[in-house]
């Protein structure tokens, strides 16, 4: 329910159900979650378990997912600044789901490879 006591839809296209529906289907998200699913990373931490991320994109997804309340982002006062990156309350309740999907991509795989191969082959010919 929003604020006025609607319910959100994410069908209907003002919905705001669907921009974040849309932000958990982005490329780089998921990783983020998986990522940080262990416990706080640093930021070359996190570029490194993400592999192909580029720095701009991995900061540009990172701001995005602390403003939705989905990661804090910690600066601890040393020499030099060490920031790390955790999970919040509300991001922790993503990680069932996102496993659910990683275990399925990972079982299906080689079956979607081969049906694009299919496919391919038969549009193409």
């Amino acid at each position: 329910m929003d604020t006025n006591g609607a319910a959100f839809d994410v069908m209907s296209p003002g919905c705001p159900s669907r921009l974040i529906l849309q932000r958990m289907g982005d490329k780089w998200t998921p990783l983020v979650f998986l990522a940080l699913e262990s416990g706080p990373r640093r930021f070359s931490q996190l570029r490194a378990d993400i592999g192909g991320v580029t720095p701009k994109v991995l900061t540009q997804t990172l701001r995005q997912l602390e403003r939705d309340g989905l990661l804090t982002r910690t600066i601890y006062p040393e020499i030099p600044p060490r920031v790390e990156y955790a999970l919040t309350r509300l991001g922790g309740t993503l990680l069932g789901p996102l496993e659910v999907m990683r275990e399925w991509s990972q079982v299906h795989a080689a079956s979607i490879l081969r049906a694009r191969s299919d496919y391919d082959e038969l549009h193409n010919a």
